[in-house]
């Protein structure tokens, strides 16, 4: 069943209207940053309170009452881990890193990275709804002395006008959408006006932790750029609510093209049955399932990693149950800025030389073989 956060608020929030409740500026005013916050919403545990007064230097908590209100009663809770502090990002493994993808390195002016030929990353803003304790970039997400100033936009501007190799923008941060809407759609224009920009895409964790952010208002200034590119986080079926469907409805009638990409992370989303559940819901509004990423090697989130074979396990788990538009690619990305690769399940089971070249064993989704000769000339 699709949850409404308006009808799940907790008890904070009983005196709150339905016009205020989907007030996105309301929502953003009203983020719940301490322990105390959290009365009336859920009951922490003992490692909660330990972890949001240890954590309190590393990375600072932000939740809005939409997603608070997804919240259950249990520690377990995925919404929970995802929005409160864990004692797990206490600890700080060696092989951490806190750039893990090298964006800084491959930073050629300030706030964009350009590391692959055809395409950069755009980084525009320090603020995120809610501050994800898995977050890649607790860097700089939370800091305003991260945001980018106007003079940086311009130099990040010009240089991607002057590149005609890249052809696609990835507009990020924190969130585009913390943006308001007179620099977003300044923003889209300006990028629309360097001509050999085939592609512009925004990263956007919004349609999950504040749907109440894309209006009617937003979707116009999509609408007027059309085709963006939208990336999605949904992480688990619980953050697909009834305001979550009326933002991608509203995307989409932007004509925007719409992928998510979810983090696969331990105790939340490790199992086949939980992307299912949440790729079809997806589809079923519009939004193809893009990337399932292996968490970072960012500091404070191994807890939430899980073996590569976790994921490989759950793309062959996968196949046969949902159409190709359900599989995300299963994707890595390297550390130091090695780039992302794809990994997939191994279906090969045997090689054998033939006439034509190869006889090649395989063995399908349902556990059947079956044969192919691949012919070499």
């Amino acid at each position: 069943m699709i949850l409404d956060s308006f009808e799940t608020r907790p008890t904070r929030f009983h005196d709150v209207s339905q016009d205020k409740w989907g007030s996105w500026i309301w929502q953003q005013q009203n983020r719940l940053r301490t322990p105390e916050d959290f009365d009336g919403v859920v009951n922490l545990s003992e490692p909660e309170v330990r972890a949001f007064i240890d954590a309190s230097n590393m990375f600072k908590v932000a939740v809005t009452p939409h997603y608070a209100a997804l919240m259950g009663q249990q520690p377990s809770c995925p919404i929970r881990q995802q929005s409160l502090p864990q004692v797990g990002e206490l600890e700080v493994w060696p092989f951490e890193l806190e750039d893990p993808l090298a964006e800084e390195q491959f930073m050629p002016v300030e706030g964009l990275t350009h590391r692959y030929p055809d395409r950069a990353l755009l980084y525009v803003t320090h603020n995120c709804p809610v501050y994800c304790r898995h977050c890649t970039r607790k860097r700089k997400v939370a800091n305003p002395a991260t945001t980018s100033s106007n003079p940086q936009l311009d130099s990040a501007l010009a240089y991607i006008a002057d590149h005609d190799e890249i052809r696609d923008v990835i507009v990020s941060g924190g969130d585009p959408l913390s943006l308001s809407n007179a620099r977003l759609a300044t923003l889209l224009r300006r990028l629309r006006e360097i001509d050999h920009l085939d592609v512009i895409r925004i990263g956007t964790r919004n349609p999950v932790t504040l749907p109440q952010r894309i209006d009617d208002e937003l979707a116009q200034i999509l609408a007027e750029h059309a085709p963006i590119y939208v990336h999605t986080h949904f992480n688990h079926p619980r953050e697909v609510t009834t305001q979550s469907v009326t933002a991608l409805q509203r995307m989409v009638s932007a004509g925007c093209v719409l992928g998510n990409q979810m983090v696969l992370m331990r105790g939340v989303n490790d199992d086949v049955e939980t992307v299912l559940e949440l790729n079809r819901l997806l589809l079923r509004h519009g939004c193809r399932p893009y990337y399932m990423l292996q968490c970072d090697m960012a500091q404070g989130i191994t807890h939430f990693r899980t073996p590569i074979q976790t994921g490989l396990d759950i793309v062959a788990g996968l196949r046969g149950r949902i159409g190709g538009l359900g599989i995300p690619d299963f994707v890595v990305d390297l550390p130091g800025g090695g780039g992302k690769i794809e990994l997939t399940p191994d279906y090969l089971v045997e090689e054998r030389p033939h006439e034509a070249g190869r006889e090649l064993r395989f063995r399908n989704y349902a556990g059947k073989e079956y044969t192919l000769v691949d012919v070499v000339r």
